[in-house]
């Protein structure tokens, strides 16, 4: 999938392979969150994943009983995320297309979600296709699993790294708190609005933290191989003297917005 955001441009398609098996997806407790609080995710609902990639989100809500639909703008990650279905045994639709031109008829989902993806899309055509396509009482959900830098720790140093890298790269030091997107929703017509937020630390390997950054937007999926193989380098000579222990935790926020018709 081709993106831009301002300046800076990002095709996840080229990290499609590091993306299937370095990048988990979010945790089940968002899913559980939103089950228990809010009562989306549950069996039979009928659910859009925006952005779907690989499918996890996607896969989450059908391993939950729901009626799973995926939608990305790359080929590649679609082809990812249906391999990974037959392996874990789940039955996901997947459609290749548009966040801002979705190809299904109004009302016709009682979920949309898009998770680590919404900054990505032409926020008022995605917001108001979202809207068209839920039902009566259909909530949006617009996720983010952001890792935290924090000082000198794990997160703060590799950033340093994307940037020195990668300079047209512009995330670093986020927080991840998305509040901007309150705007999107309102202008939508989305009547009901609350947001959500909690943190959890996340176990990695070596190997695991290196794919993790490959499949990043500001390395794999939008450096060349070359330069990736470059930034890969430096990377692990920097994690073998600044954090030689074989487990690593990386500091992580899950913010959630959730929208209702």
């Amino acid at each position: 999938m081709s993106m831009k955001l301002a300046d800076f441009s990002a095709d996840f398609g080229k990290a499609a392979g590091d993306y299937r098996r370095h990048r988990a997806g979010f945790p089940p407790e968002l899913l559980a969150r939103l089950q228990k609080q809010y009562g989306l995710g549950l069996a039979e609902q009928r659910v859009l994943d925006l952005g779907t990639g690989t499918g996890t989100l996607a896969r989450q809500f059908a391993q939950a009983g729901c009626d799973a639909t995926g939608l990305d703008a790359s080929a590649a990650m679609i082809d990812q995320a249906r391999q990974l279905d037959l392996e874990e045994g789940v039955a996901v639709e997947y459609h290749v297309g548009k966040a801002e031109e979705l190809p299904f008829p109004t009302g016709e989902f009682d979920v949309v979600i898009a998770g680590q993806c919404w900054h990505w899309f032409d926020r008022a055509q995605a917001a108001a296709a979202a809207r068209r396509v839920l039902k009566r009482k259909g909530a949006l959900v617009i996720a983010h699993f952001d890792w935290i830098p924090l000082d000198d720790n794990l997160v703060a140093e590799t950033e340093n790294l994307i940037v020195k890298h990668n300079p047209n790269w512009k995330a670093a030091g986020g927080m991840g708190m998305h509040p901007q997107w309150m705007a999107d929703v309102v202008r939508a017509g989305f009547t009901s609005r609350e947001t959500f937020s909690f943190d959890i630390d996340v176990p990695y390997t070596h190997e695991g933290w290196l794919g993790r950054i490959r499949a990043s937007a500001g390395i794999g999926a939008s450096l060349t191989p070359e330069k990736v193989a470059a930034f890969d380098a430096e990377h692990a000579a920097m994690l073998k003297a600044r954090f030689p222990q074989p487990d690593l935790t990386a500091l992580h926020r899950v913010w959630a917005l959730v929208a209702r018709v």
